[in-house]
Formats: C-alpha cells, structure tokens, sequence
C-alpha cells in the first residue's frame, strides 16, 4: 500500500456536516425530456471543482446522498462539488440508435455546462473528475476515455469495465444487441477494450473493487492490461461484495484521490 493510501485508511470524518443538497431539473435536447440531478456543495466555500458520481444499473440520481450520508460530510471536508445525475434505469451512459438513450451526450454536452453555468465551477478538465459505481464505474471510464477534453481524472467502484462475460445480463442486449450478432459493437461499448484510447499524461486513475465482488475478475484484468501499456493508474482491492456497504468504504478512498488531483493541480497553477 502506497503513501497516499496509508494516510487514506485512517482518514475519519470528525465534525457533522452542513452542506447543502439541492436537487436540478435539466432539460435534456438530445433526448427530449427533464433529467434530475442531486448536487452537493460544501457548507461556506466557493468550490472549483466538481466530481461527477454516477449511480448503478437500476439506481437513480438519488442514490448516493440517500444511501451514503457521509458523502455530505466528506463534501465538507473536501470543498468541491459533487454532482448525481440520473443515469436511467439501464442506460449504461451510452448513445445508442435508441433515441430514448443519449447519456453520453446528455452528460457531456448538456449536464456539464448547465452545472457551470449555474454553480460557478471552472469549465477546464483539470477542474473536472468522475467516477461511478458498477454501472456507474464503467460509465465513468467509459466517459473518461472518450472525452479526456473534458475530464483529467476518472475512477470506478465496483466497476462492470469488461461487459462482455456478462452478456445475458442487465439490459445490455436492449441497448446494444446480442454479443453474438453485435461483438464488434460490444468491443467499442466496453471500457477493456477503449484503453488505446488513452493520450499519454491526459489521465488519472483509481480503480477499486471488493475481493468478494463478481465484477472483480474484470477489474484485476483491466488493472493488468493498464500496467502492461504503461497507463500510470491507482488500483486498490479490499474485503467486500457488491453492495452499499462496501461503496460507502469505497466512495472515502475514491474522494480523498480526487481531492489530491485538484489540490495538486491548483498547487501547480499558483506557481505559474
């Protein structure tokens, strides 16, 4: 276990949190409907930076602060913005031909500029992180990969990051098609096979997964593959299952990486 994560496992939140929950409503052109979103900003600071924190397959926008309260806490103590934004039921973030499933453009198009616009955020990528779980973690990197303009750290929890031995599972066949008619499709839909995608410098990374996970088979490959084409990147493993229970550890070590990415990345600024 590195420095970072030493000082990371004996984090503890000491003082109740004040910050502020509200709940937007954004209209959504790309897919012709309200999208809501749940934003946490820390009680009497104006934040910079925003990490984007996406839900699970069959979650919504809610999730997080509903069933993680100490996220508000560690909101606090971080200073910057979290934003929950409503992935659908099963939409894994994708585009797909399905007019109904524009979660790529949604978020990156319509929901980022709408969060800056109304919260003062900066609008460059070092300003900006994300990260999810299960679906949410292969949205994040999903995301992440293609769109490093827009986001210099991503991460996942739980990570469902190769899609491919799961494909009888979870709405994937209604957003994609079968793997057995579609594999081609499926490759370009999945994150294992989007890391060439990866510009040297451009990202930062932080992987986790339970040791009782189903997904951790997935991860440690993805993990493997990473190290083997050089893509400098955080990988940690601890006890848990796919459960709340291990998000809510998880989501600690997740916030305290991104908190380093920004402080360091306005550490830098000011030098210039």
């Amino acid at each position: 276990m590195n420095k970072f994560l030493a000082l990371i496992f004996t984090f503890s939140v000491l003082y109740a949190h004040a910050s502020k929950v509200d709940t937007i409503a954004i209209q959504s052109g790309s897919m012709h409907k309200t999208i809501k979103a749940v934003i946490i900003s820390p009680e009497g600071k104006s934040p910079t930076s925003t990490l984007y924190l996406l839900h699970g397959y069959s979650g919504n926008y809610s999730d997080w602060v509903k069933k993680v309260p100490k996220l508000k806490e560690l909101v606090d103590v971080y200073g910057y913005l979290v934003v929950c934004p409503d992935g659908g039921f099963d939409s894994w973030y994708w585009d797909t031909d399905d007019p109904k499933f524009q979660y790529e453009t949604f978020i990156t198009r319509e929901l980022i500029p709408e969060v800056e616009r109304i919260y003062k955020v900066k609008s460059d990528s070092k300003n900006r992180a994300i990260t999810g779980l299960s679906m949410g973690g292969h949205g994040a990197l999903y995301l992440a990969f293609r769109h490093q303009d827009l986001f210099a750290y991503a991460g996942s929890t739980s990570g469902g990051v190769d899609i491919r031995p799961f494909s009888n599972n979870w709405s994937i066949i209604e957003r994609i098609g079968s793997y057995q008619e579609n594999a081609e499709k499926w490759n370009q839909h999945t994150v294992m096979e989007l890391t060439h995608l990866v510009e040297p410098g451009k990202l930062q990374l932080f992987i986790d997964c339970g040791t009782e996970d189903f997904f951790q088979d997935v991860n440690k490959k993805l993990h493997e593959k990473l190290t083997y084409l050089n893509i400098p990147h955080t990988f940690l493993t601890m006890p848990g299952q796919h459960n709340w229970d291990y998000w809510s550890q998880s989501i600690v070590y997740q916030m305290a990486f991104f908190d380093r990415c920004f402080t360091l990345n306005q550490t830098k600024t000011n030098r210039q």
